[in-house]
């Protein structure tokens, strides 16, 4: 079941995520950044633990990002990513935006669901001040990719 994150879940939401970024392969969220956004995420919970997490992030009128996205194994290859993307895509549309972009290592996963690579520079500029605090600035080598939206 997917459903919207609560405040219980944030401690789990952050563990979710640290377990890839010890592997390089997600950036690390501070609990601070989690609660300060935890409107932005949804989850996946079996009947009795969250395996996978995701969010929304609204950038700007028409833009939105896809960030956190992590499911933690045994449950990888299952659709459960794919099903947590399709949920934010969805929320997007009802937010009216237009297109959504995510910055990933995985862009073969992304890619599968009508993702394009771009360049970072084709990003608005409001999109890089999240970007000044993380750890990884300003040397990202994540790759850009991005999703127009139909109506």
């Amino acid at each position: 079941m997917i459903r919207p994150a609560t405040v219980g879940d944030v401690k789990t939401i952050q563990q979710t995520l640290e377990y890839y970024a010890e592997k390089g392969l997600l950036l690390p969220r501070s609990l601070n950044d989690l609660y300060d956004n935890l409107r932005d995420f949804i989850v996946f919970q079996d009947l009795k633990n969250i395996s996978g997490v995701g969010s929304l992030h609204v950038c700007w009128e028409d833009l939105g990002e896809i960030r956190s996205l992590a499911v933690l194994p045994p449950n990888t290859n299952k659709g459960i990513g794919r099903q947590l993307v399709e949920v934010c895509e969805t929320e997007a549309r009802k937010l009216g935006l237009k297109r959504v972009f995510t910055l990933t290592y995985q862009e073969k996963f992304f890619t599968g669901l009508g993702y394009r690579t771009i360049d970072k520079s084709e990003l608005p500029h409001k999109v890089w001040g999240e970007c000044l605090k993380c750890v990884k600035f300003p040397n990202c080598d994540e790759i850009a990719m991005i999703k127009m939206l139909a109506s």
